[in-house]
């Protein structure tokens, strides 16, 4: 066994722990980083990165398929394995970033193997035992596969294994109405596949159901059938032909079937109780600042069972490095965190939903909304559906909704507003190009205002004494 000793071990080499191990290392610490699988992690290998290749393919076909424009359309001729070929070279193209060379060259001390808590102080790692100040839990999650009778007998994918899939499915089955879920519902419709979407209790479930409607109106226009309030019960046959069965008497058949029904913490093969670090059904139990329940260790990004984005883990890592490295006290919040679903159109959230801000706020709510058929950029490329609801209270933003084109891009004005406590009126200032979609988020802030300038009575007296009596 080789002994090392180190300021801080960073477990996971996905999102959150590349980040926090390039940001430590550079900023003086000495750092060991253990990954056992592949560098880069689930968003790179199996998750943002190469579900938004084969949307990008998707989002071609059906530019193809539909024309306009004063461009003729015609039915694509979608190769899937090219498809995947394009998802192969993004993944391949970004891969050098996350690369075990890179981080070598950063001075990182990478060991390729998995690791396991053989003490409060010390890690296991191959034939290494790691001592550290401080440790870092970045494992990440796994696609969770819920115990359906009958499941354990069929051939099914998950986000993991459906990168390898070469042949372009009939009837593909998708349990679970998500944001995985109904992206890839509509990549596989417009390259050419059916599609069926099993939800067992209402698709994007999670999100503005106004909003949600937009997207789900959109998917089944295309021919993706969303099947709602149907939790399957049992699963049946074999390769080419398998039979989903809901708890409310219906079945759905078709040749390939894909689990996208959530996802679990990578904590298992940790041995966490030997380290004295405590978990909950969600993954590590963390303070506010990430520290679990052994003051020396940590978890960030989905370990730490909170929100399960690659953006959060980014964050994550910002917060424990201030820290770890500089003894300062440092927390993580959640209300500036956006998300979205790349869809066509897409659909972004930060902060509370319309439902959940009046649950929160009652009366000292107001909702300013805004349609995409508004705007002139929108009109200019047919891409008209779409709405924006912004959630303010004491004339601050705390929440917004965006269904439309590029809703992923225009969340971010809003995300920084609530991050940094501006007001509506920040936004309102704003000049945007003309004319751009971004026009979107200035027309909300506009309409917050709108009733306060137009429709009060004092703004109407102090404008008409200016006309009247001054020079």
């Amino acid at each position: 066994m080789t002994a090392i000793k180190t300021d801080l071990c960073i477990i996971g080499g996905g999102s959150g722990g590349l980040s926090l191990a390039a940001g430590a290392v550079q900023m003086g610490a000495k750092v060991v980083l253990v990954e056992g699988h592949k560098m880069g992690g689930d968003c790179l290998n199996y998750g943002c990165v190469p579900s938004k290749a084969l949307l990008a393919a998707g989002k071609q076909a059906q530019a193809t398929r539909l024309g306009g424009f004063g461009v003729a359309g015609h039915d694509p001729q979608a190769d899937y394995a090219a498809a995947k070929d394009h998802v192969r070279n993004v993944i391949a193209t970004i891969e050098p970033h996350d690369s075990v060379e890179r981080f070598e060259g950063l001075g990182v001390q990478v060991i390729q193997e998995f690791g396991e808590f053989i003490s409060e102080t010390e890690l296991k790692a191959g034939d290494h035992v790691i001592t550290a100040r401080r440790f870092v839990i970045a494992t990440g999650s796994s696609p969770f596969v819920p115990p359906i009778p009958g499941l354990e007998d069929v051939a099914y994918e998950t986000n993991e294994t459906l990168w390898e899939l070469r042949e372009k499915p009939g009837h593909l089955l998708i349990i679970g109405g998500g944001p995985i879920g109904l992206e890839m519902a509509q990549a596989h419709r417009r390259l050419g596949s059916d599609v069926t979407v099993i939800e067992g209790m209402k698709a994007m479930g999670k999100d503005d159901p106004e909003l949600a409607a937009i997207i789900l109106d959109k998917l089944r226009g295309e021919g993706v059938e969303i099947a709602e309030d149907a939790m399957a019960e049992r699963i049946t046959g074999d390769a080419g032909n398998i039979t989903v069965q809901t708890k409310d008497g219906r079945s759905f058949t078709g040749t390939h079937l894909l689990m996208a029904v959530g996802r679990k913490a990578n904590t298992d093969r940790l041995n966490l109780k030997v380290a004295g670090v405590e978990t909950t059904r969600a993954g590590v139990q963390v303070d506010a600042s990430l520290r679990s329940t052994n003051k020396r260790i940590y978890a960030i990004g989905d370990a730490a069972g909170g929100l399960q984005f690659t953006h959060v883990a980014g964050y994550h890592a910002g917060v424990v490095i201030r820290s770890i490295l500089l003894g300062l006290p440092s927390k993580a919040r959640t209300d500036h965190i956006p998300w979205a679903t790349y869809t066509d159109p897409e659909l972004a959230q930060v902060g509370p939903t319309e439902a959940e801000a009046r649950k929160t706020y009652g009366d000292k709510l107001t909702v300013a909304r805004f349609e995409y058929a508004g705007n002139d950029r929108a009109i200019a490329t047919g891409k008209t559906t779409g709405l924006i609801k912004v959630m303010v209270v004491k004339g601050k933003p705390v929440g917004a909704s965006i269904a439309g084109a590029e809703a992923g891009e225009l969340i971010g004005i809003w995300a920084m507003a609530i991050a940094n406590g501006l007001k509506m009126s920040a936004v309102a200032n704003m000049v945007a190009p003309y004319p751009t979609l971004l026009e979107v988020n200035k027309r909300a802030a506009g309409a917050y205002f709108s009733p306060k300038l137009f429709e009060n009575i004092w703004v109407k007296r102090v404008v008409g004494f200016v006309q009247k009596y001054l020079p």
